[in-house]
């Protein structure tokens, strides 16, 4: 059965993998709902949050197979449960309709919205939550001249996670890199690249 799942790619900073990330899903067809990028809690590590609608099986297989690109560190998908997220909107609206209508501003003080911008021809409000309650105000602001609307991405933090750096560290801990090695022909330069 289908349900909204939300994959989380902690990645290097490298031109071009949005690029191979998508065609991941292209090819399969699988439309993503939402994506983000943004750099993580690791310095030079940065973080994808992606949303999609496919079944458990289909997004297991998806993890995997963007984990085996060269610039991925690790990819995990949950479901809603199991994360806090959060959207951000903004909504622009005519200033003379707002300013007459005091109901208005009780309206958008019920929904957490907060003025970001305000002129003479129009004011630009912003609200952060879920995809319904950015939707619920579209509704509510309709009837006094909605002009335009943006909802950003998703973002989200797994309920359950300590955070990549720490998992960072554990795997150096438990896998410690190789000491390097002596090269036992290395002062023997004349010797060895003689033709």
């Amino acid at each position: 059965m289908k349900r909204e799942y939300t994959i989380t790619v902690y990645t290097e900073n490298q031109v071009g993998l949005l690029n191979r990330i998508a065609i991941i899903f292209s090819r399969r067809k699988i439309n993503i709902d939402s994506l983000n990028t943004s750099p993580s809690e690791v310095e030079g590590i940065h973080r994808f949050t992606i949303v999609i609608d496919e079944t458990e099986e289909v997004v297991h297989k998806l993890t995997r197979q963007i984990e085996k690109q060269v610039d991925v560190l690790r990819a995990f998908y949950n479901s809603e449960d199991e994360i806090v997220w959060q959207e951000m909107a903004l909504y622009k609206v005519p200033t003379d309709e707002i300013a007459e209508k005091v109901k208005v501003e009780r309206l958008l003080r019920q929904h957490g919205a907060r003025a970001v911008v305000i002129r003479k021809d129009y004011t630009v409000f912003e609200t952060t939550g879920h995809r319904e309650e950015t939707n619920n105000l579209i509704r509510v602001l309709e009837p006094y001249g909605l002009i335009e609307f943006v909802r950003s991405a998703r973002v989200a933090i797994i309920k359950a996670s300590s955070g990549f750096h720490e998992m960072l560290q554990d795997f150096e801990r438990r896998d410690p890199s190789e000491e390097p090695t002596e090269n036992e022909y290395l002062n023997e330069k004349e010797r060895v690249f003689v033709m």
